[in-house]
């Protein structure tokens, strides 16, 4: 079974892009682009959708 690819790259001064595998799209019922938040939690960054402003 291939391992699932999750990468994290910086795409701009505040901007990062989330690679997950789309199985995980679908799952999570994100959109391909989404806005995400990233948060710092005990080490590790949490991704998590974006809420409506």
């Amino acid at each position: 079974m291939k391992e699932a690819t999750r990468k994290l790259a910086r795409v701009g001064k505040y901007s990062f892009a989330v690679t997950i595998p789309r199985e995980w799209v679908t799952e999570l019922k994100w959109k391909v682009k989404q806005k995400v938040a990233l948060k710092l939690d005990r080490g590790a960054i949490r991704v998590q959708k974006s809420g409506k402003r």
